[in-house]
């Protein structure tokens, strides 16, 4: 009897609202990609020389600095965390590539050592990864907050790249074939295939942490910690070492970046990447990643580097001041964060 009064009581269902709720809800999870569509068409019937396969490339390979920083920013705040330090970091590795390339001289043996390309790249990428662990033990193990580690973090790798070139800009990074250290600037100016080689180098990585984080136990840890901090610890989950490899990673992403924008503009300044740190961010939470932790995906993570970086090259193109593309981005980035609070606000809202 309580049965039949329960479902008497119960309201209709109209499938006409749920059919609305339905496209709602795909609308809000797929933000990203319908924005950049919406980019995407706005712009083309703005001005013709926008949608063009030589203007989508350059676009592109424009993102493909950002989605780098991205894609490692995404790490960190799926763990909880947050990771400032990401735009000092790609200057620092793109001055320590530069200094290598220019030769390292050995002082009292009046010996300079160039080094090969390859040896270049790898030292450059442990360079990244050590400023990582630095934020993770410091965050990790000493318990200080991850904004102001990685704050300090930001001031010190930027101060070092400005003592390492005196305020200066390493210039023709190209090398020398008598010293064996040419094809630092294949990663910028190359093409496969018609498409720049920057472009590969951030589609390779994306599809490496997407392996890692859906196909490993690694993944399944970073989720754990990232939702409930406490309740992985407490299930056997390695939280700090987690902790640690999230900045490592972010921090050899941020080198990569710093390697491919070395190679595209063949010069390395200590200035370079002011403020990609919130960029970076900001491509995160357009993505629908939560910065509470526990939620967000590669893919999305790249949707909203593009949906910055197309948005950004769209408002040049037709001729719209640096000033109102900051206010743009801006809200674009505003809205974001609401419709995640909106998401991730709902109950039994979990993706």
């Amino acid at each position: 009897m309580s049965d039949t009064l329960s479902t008497a009581t119960k309201p209709p269902q109209n499938p006409l609202w749920n059919a609305i709720l339905t496209a709602l809800d795909l609308l809000l999870r797929g933000r990203a990609f319908f924005a950049l569509i919406a980019i995407i068409i706005t712009f083309s019937i703005l001005s013709p020389r926008y949608f063009t396969l030589g203007n989508m490339l350059i676009m592109t390979n424009h993102v493909a600095i950002f989605g780098l920083l991205a894609i490692g920013m995404l790490l960190v705040i799926l763990n909880g965390g947050i990771d400032l330090s990401v735009g000092s970091t790609l200057a620092l590795s793109g001055v320590f590539a530069g200094f290598l390339m220019q030769g390292v001289e050995l002082t009292g043996l009046g010996v300079v050592l160039y080094f090969p390309v390859w040896a270049v790249v790898l030292m450059t990428l442990a360079l990244g990864g050590f400023v990582g662990a630095v934020n993770g033990v410091l965050i990790a193990f000493l318990k200080v907050p991850a904004f102001v580690a990685t704050l300090g973090t930001l001031y010190v790798a930027r101060g070092v790249a400005l003592l390492m070139t005196n305020g200066l800009t390493f210039n023709n990074l190209s090398g020398r074939a008598e010293y064996g250290n040419t094809g630092f600037d294949w990663l910028g100016f190359n093409r496969i295939a018609g498409v720049p080689v920057g472009v590969y180098v951030m589609f390779t990585v994306a599809i490496a942490v997407t392996f890692l984080l859906m196909r490993t136990s690694f993944g399944r840890w970073l989720y754990a910690s990232g939702g409930n901090m406490r309740a992985a610890e407490l299930s056997g989950v390695p939280v700090k070492r987690v902790q640690i490899s999230v900045y490592v990673l972010s921090g050899m992403c941020a080198a990569i970046a710093g390697l491919v924008l070395s190679s595209q503009l063949t010069s390395a300044g200590p200035t370079a990447g002011n403020t990609y740190e919130l960029t970076a961010i900001a491509a995160v939470v357009i993505g629908g990643a939560a910065l509470t932790g526990g939620r967000g995906t590669v893919l999305g993570t790249l949707l909203g580097a593009f949906v910055i970086g197309f948005l950004s090259n769209g408002l040049v193109i037709i001729g719209v001041s640096s000033y109102w593309q900051t206010v743009f981005t801006g809200a674009v980035i505003v809205l974001s964060v609401l419709l995640n609070s909106i998401q991730y606000g709902r109950p039994g809202s979990r993706s």
